[in-house]
């Protein structure tokens, strides 16, 4: 199965500010020397050397996630902004058939729907899932006037639209992929997904305040946890700012370290990352949770940051 991050931002769209662009030039300007520019192969080696948070940005897009099958079957994964890069950008089924499947409907996980191009197209055929029963509705409202054009109402957009009701811990299957959804601890709740195929798991579980009792090995449920090839995770806060955000719905990145330790998941992705951290202190988070992982013991798992326009495959 094959990951393209389309949308990583949690809570609204990020994009680059022009201060957070001239610091990393100037953290370039006082790292190169004049060996670094004697030829093509040394300005290479240069820019190769430069640390990730400066050659390079996290992306500013709200969650937006490509997921494709062993067998080519294509998934998105919420409708943040990200999913208008999708629309722009990514491979588009032939048949313009799209499987979309919603955790919620805060506003950074459903407002790339209007702007996604497909959906004047009216050839296209949408399906969404989501375990939430007035699923319609909710998005019906947002593709509303004075909210949106009057091209984009749903009047005008809806019928392409497919709405089917699943249920937690209830697997169903698309093209050979079981699917399972859990709910979490979020306001207004959110649903986070489990793809399995050919001995694979991939579990998508954004927006979620961690309780001490997702770790409970007894509690039968948690085992929708287990054993992850790859976690991709709400990890939004430091400890700090943890504190001063309780229940606000989003986990503290040490705790979420701990907790795909417990359910022995193979590679974790930091997502849903906060909207005010720049991508130096994003990438330092990276490097306190790998060093909280050696001191801990902990360090079975592979950490990583879900960047915008990686891919990745397994």
């Amino acid at each position: 199965m094959k990951i393209h991050f389309w949308g990583v931002r949690g809570s609204l769209p990020a994009p680059l500010t022009a201060r957070q662009v001239q610091a990393k030039i100037a953290t370039v300007v006082e790292r190169i020397t004049a060996k670094d520019v004697e030829s093509e192969d040394a300005k290479m080696r240069f820019l190769a050397s430069l640390p990730p948070w400066i050659f390079g940005t996290i992306g500013g897009n709200t969650p937006c996630i490509e997921l494709v099958s062993d067998s080519g079957k294509q998934f998105i994964l919420d409708c943040g902004s990200g999913l208008r890069e999708f629309g722009v950008r990514g491979n588009h089924p032939e048949d313009r058939h799209y499987t979309i499947l919603l955790s919620h409907f805060h506003w950074d996980h459903i407002q790339g729907i209007p702007f996604f191009g497909p959906i004047f197209d009216k050839r296209s055929y949408i399906d969404f899932y989501s375990a939430f029963p007035a699923a319609e509705r909710i998005l019906a409202e947002q593709n509303r006037c004075p909210y949106f054009p009057q091209n984009g109402a749903w009047e005008n957009v809806g019928k392409t639209f497919h709405f089917h009701q699943i249920h937690e811990l209830e697997p169903f299957y698309i093209d050979g992929v079981k699917i399972t959804c859990k709910k979490m601890q979020h306001p207004g709740n959110s649903y986070s997904y489990s793809f399995e195929q050919n001995g694979k798991k991939i579990i998508y579980s954004t927006d979620v305040e961690l309780r001490d009792s997702d770790f409970d090995m007894n509690d039968k449920r948690n085992w929708f946890f287990d054993n992850a090839d790859v976690l991709i995770m709400d990890c939004q806060y430091t400890g700090e700012d943890a504190i001063a955000k309780a229940n606000w719905g989003h986990s503290i990145f040490s705790y979420v370290v701990d907790f795909a330790s417990k359910w022995h998941a193979k590679k974790l992705y930091f997502f849903h990352h906060e909207p005010i951290y720049d991508d130096k202190k994003i990438h330092s988070m990276l490097r306190a949770a790998k060093w909280y992982q050696d001191y801990s013991g902990n360090n079975k798992t592979d950490i990583d940051i879900a960047v915008e326009g990686q891919e990745i495959e397994i």
